[in-house]
């Protein structure tokens, strides 16, 4: 069954979201192709990708990586995304591979291979 995927990108510079990035595909197969299959396209899919707000914290700045962090460990992180997801009309829980962008360089499993 097919279901729209999301690369998602924290663009991060100085510490600070500056921007989030996403791209979507609409594939099928199980949840480890989907996972394999975005890995493999995080470095290639950054110049293509849509560009959104940065994510604000409750006094309008932009938050930290380290505040997001500390959301990921709370599994909240995807409140942030909610944007992304509803510009893609992703599924509800959608599959996402999230990957770093830190002062212009991509953090991404591939980056040096």
């Amino acid at each position: 069954m097919k279901e729209i995927i999301l690369n998602i990108y924290l663009v991060i510079n100085d510490g600070i979201i500056s921007e989030l990035r996403a791209k979507s595909y609409e594939i099928s197969g199980d949840d480890d192709e989907k996972i394999i299959f975005l890995k493999s396209r995080a470095e290639s899919d950054f110049d293509s990708s849509e560009i959104f707000n940065a994510p604000f914290d409750k006094n309008g700045n932009k938050i930290s990586y380290k505040k997001f962090y500390k959301l990921e460990k709370q599994g909240l992180q995807f409140r942030l995304f909610e944007s992304i997801f509803d510009y893609f009309n992703a599924p509800e829980n959608p599959l996402v591979c999230v990957t770093p962008v830190l002062d212009g360089k991509i953090l991404s499993e591939n980056a040096n291979k």
